[in-house]
């Protein structure tokens, strides 16, 4: 027995209800309303990714609307705070569940992959705090702020990156282990 298989399911779900609750409090509680205050999303739903020059509009407008600021700082403080220590959770343990392994194009993957594949929650998770971290210097008008700025694009881009790619992986072991387990059953 491995420890995957020791992972109940309603672990799984119950982690992934709270994620989803943590995410409803980020959208409702902070998201919408900033979008309401400023006619401006918040950076950290961009997905598609943003530059330095966004940023600096986005510190401009945080300036010059101390609701938008303080919006945004509690939103940091509060769910923010959280969620990327429990999608990290709820990601590692599905991949736990789903237990990475077999074969790939006929080959055996490899162990040292499967140790990557173990790693890229905790990837998500560091990215995402340190987009959090940066956003509050780079909005805080710190003498740091030009360098959070910088660093800021780079780290949502790997937060998102990282989280597609845990996304991928995850559907990958799930459709391969449905259709050995469909195979089973023949």
């Amino acid at each position: 027995m491995n420890a995957g298989s020791r992972i109940p399911l309603w672990i799984i779900a119950l982690l992934a209800a709270i994620c989803l609750g943590v995410l409803a409090w980020t959208t409702f509680g902070f998201v919408v309303p900033f979008k309401h205050e400023t006619g401006q999303a918040v950076l950290d739903i961009y997905f598609a990714g943003y530059d330095e020059l966004t940023v600096g509009r986005m510190q401009r407008l945080l300036g010059e609307n101390d609701v938008a600021n303080s919006l945004l700082r509690a939103m940091y403080a509060g769910p923010e705070l959280i969620f990327p220590a429990l999608l990290t959770a709820l990601l590692l343990l599905v991949l736990m569940k789903l237990r990475p392994g077999g074969s790939y194009f006929a080959r055996p993957i490899s162990p040292a992959l499967i140790k990557l594949i173990y790693v890229l929650p905790f990837v998500y998770g560091l990215a995402d705090y340190g987009e959090n971290i940066a956003s509050l210097i780079a909005f805080g008008g710190s003498a740091w702020a030009d360098r959070a700025a910088e660093l800021l694009p780079w780290m949502t881009r790997l937060k998102f990156a990282s989280l597609a790619i845990c996304l991928i992986i995850i559907a990958r072991f799930a459709i391969v282990r449905a259709m050995h387990r469909g195979d089973g059953e023949r």
